[in-house]
């Protein structure tokens, strides 16, 4: 009898149940909602609160392609290109000889950033245009030779302020983006051969790049928002020519929101552009590099012709 028992009724053969699935219910976040709603409410009052002032916008579209505005457009741009090339240039031989072992180039290094570094650009500025109260006339021997005022013009003066200024921090950029190379770079080419300054354009600046171009991107940035203050030097920039016309057409206001426009699409120009050239100098620090806008929204477009569960 006990032959004919079915065994499938025997409660250790019974498998074990499995666990209940676990429903995940989210947390919520009140705090997430009620900074939300308050930071749209804050929005739609400024909006609103622009929109019933006594603003001409008709104004800005009207003078937003004028010939002296695009003409601004133009000389702020030169001016930040020169003005960054001064700085670069100033900044890398500063950093070099900040770095140098002779104590005379290092402490006049360390005295040019101190001293640029320390006062503001806007003071530069009026001091190098008002410098004729001191010198009256500039020598240089055979070369050149004339009035300090008729030497010193708006141009000079702005590039003199801005240049110079940049100068000692592009230093502080460049020493950092040096020092973070690793010796054994810079003694192992020295035991193949390789002299100081070989070593420095060879092995060392290539890899101080990739610390050295990201701030500089922001400087440039920077840069081209600085130009705004070289209208106290007379020198003719998009700020200048949009308060002459803002005072000429009686919409002052109307054209500061014009060259703030101006300005916004310059810098997003730039920052895309330093998006891809700190991309260009990562490679080699990491395996893959991220994805790029574009990519990234080929990448969803992609993926929402995918069925659900498989792959296309």
């Amino acid at each position: 009898m006990t032959a004919d028992i079915d065994k499938t009724t025997d409660p250790e053969d019974t498998p074990p149940a499995g666990p209940e699935a676990i429903k995940a219910i989210p947390v919520r976040h009140y705090g997430r909602y009620v900074s939300a709603v308050i930071a749209i409410a804050i929005l739609v009052s400024i909006i609103y609160a622009f929109g019933q002032g006594k603003i001409n916008w008709h104004a800005v579209p009207d003078y937003f392609f004028d010939h002296r505005i695009l003409t601004g457009v133009g000389k702020t741009l030169l001016l930040t290109v020169l003005s960054m090339l001064i700085g670069i240039v100033g900044g890398i031989m500063l950093a070099v000889m900040r770095l140098s072992k002779n104590p005379v180039t290092s402490s006049i290094a360390w005295f040019y950033i101190w001293f640029f570094r320390g006062t503001p650009v806007l003071v530069q500025l009026i001091l190098w245009f008002n410098l004729g109260l001191v010198f009256e006339y500039i020598n240089l021997g055979p070369i050149y030779k004339d009035y300090w005022s008729s030497f010193m013009t708006p141009l000079l003066t702005a590039l003199l302020g801005l240049g110079l200024n940049e100068a000692a921090y592009m230093a502080e950029i460049c020493r950092a983006g040096l020092l973070s190379v690793d010796e054994g770079q810079t003694e192992a080419s020295h035991a193949l051969g390789m002299s100081h300054s070989k070593t420095l354009r060879r092995i060392v600046i290539p890899q101080a790049m990739r610390v050295i171009v990201p701030p500089t991107g922001n400087e440039v940035i920077n840069m081209l928002k600085t130009t705004s203050l070289v209208s106290v030097v007379q020198y003719p920039e998009l700020l200048r020519y949009a308060q002459d016309i803002g005072q000429t057409s009686g919409a002052p206001v109307e054209m500061l929101f014009l060259a703030a426009a101006w300005y916004l699409i310059m810098t997003s120009v730039l920052s895309i552009g330093q998006y891809y050239v700190e991309r260009y100098y990562a490679r080699g620090s990491s395996r893959s590099l991220p994805n790029t806008p574009f990519q990234k929204i080929k990448a969803n477009m992609l993926s929402l012709g995918r069925p659900r569960g498989g792959t296309a």
